[in-house]
């Protein structure tokens, strides 16, 4: 006999054991996107961190927003889920704060994978990271995910990319996905022969996990990305039950 018990009394529900913070925006999220439910073999629930806009996040870095992400945080597990992630690898920016702040594991970066892609490569290979704008990335984002200086890597930026700029990082209200993913593999193809030691991509924005298909198509490389972190989580958390004996 099976006996299931309530884990709060604040729900009436269960069966969503990804929770994903995800930023106040507003532009077409494709299936791939991780703002795309249709993206997951398994349910998942979203939390809007509101104000947490792409410019207050990327471009200001603004640490007023902390108190929302952790709040968000705080009512994703009071709502039942077992690991937050985020939407957003800029999400970096309080990773080890939201952590601290809750009782279950907190994944708020796809970058959060570089330090593990890195021990898979020969010591003088790179880890390629495309981002949605490199002029934002910092160094304080890197060490909050557990990049260390000594990990080689390479920073590629799709802001110079018009499609992908004005749909994603200025919000025209319009995304052409075929456009984006011919940008997307155009950056990956530069950084691979201006940089021929890259031996695995990871793309650090939620924007590009539709993509990494075709990005693996012309580079012939790994491709990381949020959707292999959050599928990675998800299978630590709903673990299969194999039967059978030898």
């Amino acid at each position: 006999m099976t006996v299931y018990r309530i884990k709060s009394k604040s729900r009436s529900w269960d069966g969503e054991p990804i929770g994903i913070l995800i930023l106040d925006a507003a532009y077409p999220c494709v299936p791939g996107n991780v703002g795309n439910a249709t993206t997951f073999p398994f349910p998942v629930r979203y939390k809007e961190v509101r104000g947490a806009s792409i410019t207050r996040l990327l471009n200001e870095r603004d640490p007023a927003l902390l108190a929302p992400f952790i709040d968000g945080a705080k009512e994703l597990e009071a709502e039942g889920v077992r690991a937050i992630t985020g939407a957003c690898g800029f999400m970096a920016l309080f990773q080890p704060q939201v952590a601290a702040a809750v009782h279950v594991p907190v994944f708020l970066s796809s970058m959060l994978q570089v330090p593990f892609i890195a021990r898979t490569l020969q010591p003088e290979q790179q880890v390629g990271i495309i981002t949605a704008n490199a002029a934002c990335l910092t160094e304080e984002h890197f060490v909050n995910v557990g990049i260390t200086p000594e990990i080689s890597k390479v920073v590629y930026g799709m802001e110079e990319q018009e499609e992908f700029r004005t749909s994603v990082l200025e919000e025209k209200g319009t995304l052409d996905s075929e456009l984006i993913e011919k940008e997307v593999v155009s950056v990956a193809e530069r950084m691979v022969r201006e940089c021929p030691k890259v031996g695995a991509i990871l793309l650090e924005c939620s924007d590009l996990p539709p993509y990494a298909a075709a990005v693996h198509e012309a580079t012939g490389l790994p491709v990381f990305d949020f959707i292999t972190m959050i599928r990675h989580v998800h299978s630590a958390l709903v673990p299969t039950r194999y039967s059978g004996h030898m």
